[in-house]
């Protein structure tokens, strides 16, 4: 991974072989980023989705392989128990052009991934409710 920042926004560059969740998370801890948002691009071999079944408040996820096409990943950066917490979607093609999306658990690069970060002053954390099943964002 690489990465230039230009005011408050980071451009970086995944390599071919990382993970992208994983080094997100570790950039915007190692950069002490508490807010912000994420777009990106690129292509991996390997992407886990997710999908929230509200009724049973229960995520369901699916492995997909191959040559997918990330077009694009967008999401938001919060804290939830001092660390970062990023919360992303994703919309991939694979190589008959068809296209999924849900909520990425993990993506590994196959060629490259850029995105840029956008770092915001101040914090935002993340609370559990039980009456809804996810981390919601909590503002103070």
């Amino acid at each position: 991974m690489d990465s230039q920042q230009i005011g408050t926004k980071y451009i970086v560059r995944i390599d071919k072989g990382e993970e992208i969740v994983t080094s997100l998370e570790k950039f915007c801890e190692q950069r002490n980023i508490r807010a912000g948002s994420i777009i990106g691009l690129g292509a991996a071999g390997k992407i886990e989705i997710g999908h929230f079944e509200a009724e049973t408040k229960e995520y369901h996820s699916k492995v997909f392989k191959g040559d997918l096409e990330i077009a694009p990943l967008t999401g938001n950066i919060s804290t939830k128990d001092g660390a970062p917490y990023l919360h992303m979607h994703i919309n991939f093609s694979n190589a008959e052009l068809k296209a999924f999306s849900g909520h990425l658990n993990s993506a590994v690069v196959s060629a490259t991934f850029e995105c840029i970060i956008e770092k915001y002053d101040g914090e935002i954390g993340r609370q559990f409710d039980s009456n809804i099943g996810l981390n919601l964002l909590e503002f103070k």
